[in-house]
């Protein structure tokens, strides 16, 4: 039954862990607080990941790393360096397994695969 629940409303668990991970970050000071808004708005839209375990965790590791930026007094600058956007994707890149882009790569891979052949003469191949 918790299959059929999971799929009408979602995982509890996840939902469960999201709330918390917003109760993490209002808690940080302004200025890392909005930071880590800005930076998660753009991981969740620019990263498209499906799978809720690995949003998750990439979040909860967005708020690790901020919570510990506070507690050291950490400059803003110094976590994300000079450009956010190189931050932002180098950071997701840890995460990649959940983008919904590598079930399409696959299949473009697959697809390929399928029907790709030797032809005589082309590229090489022997006539």
């Amino acid at each position: 039954m918790t299959t059929f629940i999971d799929k009408i409303i979602g995982d509890i668990g996840d939902k469960r862990r999201w709330r918390q991970y917003k109760v993490r970050t209002k808690q940080l000071p302004a200025d890392y607080r909005t930071a880590v808004e800005a930076l998660e708005r753009y991981l969740t839209y620019f990263g498209a990941i499906t799978k809720s375990d690995t949003l998750m965790s990439m979040l909860d590791d967005l708020a690790d790393l901020f919570e510990q930026a506070a507690a050291d007094r950490t400059q803003i600058r110094a976590i994300v360096g000079d450009d956010p956007v190189e931050f932002a994707e180098t950071f997701l890149a840890n995460y990649s397994e959940g983008q919904w882009i590598n079930k399409e790569r696959k299949r473009l891979n697959d697809a390929i695969d399928s029907v790709a052949r030797d032809v005589p003469g082309i590229d090489g191949a022997p006539r």
